[in-house]
């Protein structure tokens, strides 16, 4: 007699790790890091001055970390670096060797290099064979990358995972990347929160859920289609003569901020972040009572504050908001997983304790999200 035998797999979380390149700065020691814009226009100059002050306000930023030497001016890591040592910290606390690994996902914002990371960090860890795979969607790349790792684990196509995500801002942010003489206020609004980093997990398929943290569900959807941009940059579908990207500033990463951004990010019935995770909560329903972290990735303490009073209406109290950001700026898509290894290393789970993640990226309205459960 034939028999369904269902060979879906737990996910298991059995190590994480961070990377934090240089020592600690604060915000007045950025520009030193990244440099001062001498060749920018009077009027940006003086707005970028009046700017830092408002976002050392608004954001309680203690410190910044830059992978950049500021007296040579040469980065001092990348992202193929900065994961590696990221990775090799999740592996040591898993307590499996790199060659057990036979799936890697790396997230990040964007990338333009060949090969791809993911495979530059297989070669780099020593593995000869496994699987792989790059995203790159902004902050939600990181959790998109933990979405497809956990669901090949569950499925039994693999068995143990490296997901990883990087973010080098500061090679986008420091004065010698810009055409100064052009260079545009929306164009510069990221120096004073973005910071470099990496973060790093190990899932591993379990037979049963017991003695750790397991991922229990992920969720991402776009609901930018009739949306404009809020950032990016201008650079077209395929490679452009350098020399004319740089003279037209196309290479420039732009966040629309204020009016613009507010516009887009609240629709009448809510912020697009609220209905987003509601959704989210819809298709993955939880007991809110046994949410021990909702850990929210924006950059900025103002932001995450106003989303909290939104999510009162789920029943989400705000006691439970953990973020990092104030500690190490935001690193972007690798804080997700930077807060999971701060979590691990720092705070104390007990059985049945829930974390729950959501995120909105704004260059298209991304969102992601994960739950993750100890038993």
């Amino acid at each position: 007699m034939n028999q369904n035998i269902s060979t879906e797999k737990y996910v298991k979380l059995t190590g994480a790790g961070s990377f934090l390149p240089g020592k600690p700065i604060t915000i007045n020691e950025v520009d030193h890091y990244l440099g001062e814009l001498t060749q920018a226009p009077k009027k940006i100059q003086k707005w970028l001055h009046r700017m830092k002050a408002l976002m050392n306000e608004m954001l309680e930023v203690e410190h910044y970390y830059f992978a950049i030497d500021p007296v040579s001016r040469e980065f001092t890591e990348d992202n193929i670096s900065m994961s590696v040592k990221a990775a090799n910290t999740a592996l040591k606390k898993s307590g499996i060797n790199a060659t057990d690994i036979d799936l890697i996902v790396y997230g990040s914002a964007h990338q333009d290099q060949m090969p791809t990371a993911s495979v530059r960090i297989q070669e780099e860890l020593g593995i000869e064979q496994c699987g792989e795979m790059s995203i790159h969607a902004n902050c939600t790349s990181a959790y998109k990358a933990l979405l497809v790792a956990s669901d090949f684990i569950k499925s039994g196509r693999y068995k143990n995972a490296l997901v990883i995500s990087s973010g080098m801002s500061s090679s986008e942010l420091r004065a010698e990347y810009y055409n100064q003489p052009i260079v545009k206020k929306e164009e510069l609004f990221l120096r004073y929160f973005l910071s470099d980093g990496a973060g790093a997990l190990v899932l591993q398929a379990s037979d049963e859920k017991k003695d750790g943290l397991f991922v229990e569900e992920t969720y991402m959807e776009s609901v930018g289609g009739k949306k404009p941009s809020a950032m990016l940059n201008k650079r077209p579908a395929y490679w452009m003569n350098p020399k004319e990207e740089f003279e037209l500033g196309y290479h420039h990463l732009a966040q629309m901020f204020n009016d613009q951004l507010r516009t887009h990010f609240h629709d009448a019935d809510g912020s697009v972040f609220l209905k987003g995770l509601k959704r989210m909560l819809d298709k993955y329903p939880i007991d809110l009572n046994e949410l021990k972290y909702f850990q929210v990735n924006f950059p900025s303490k103002h932001i995450s504050e106003l989303i909290m009073d939104e999510c009162d209406e789920l029943g989400i109290n705000r006691n439970t908001l953990y973020t990092k950001m104030s500690a190490m700026g935001y690193a972007g898509p690798p804080m997700a997983f930077i807060s999971i290894d701060k979590i691990l290393s720092e705070e104390k789970l007990q059985t049945n304790d829930l974390i729950l993640s959501f995120v909105t990226e704004v260059s298209k309205f991304m969102q992601a999200g994960y739950i993750l459960k100890y038993y």
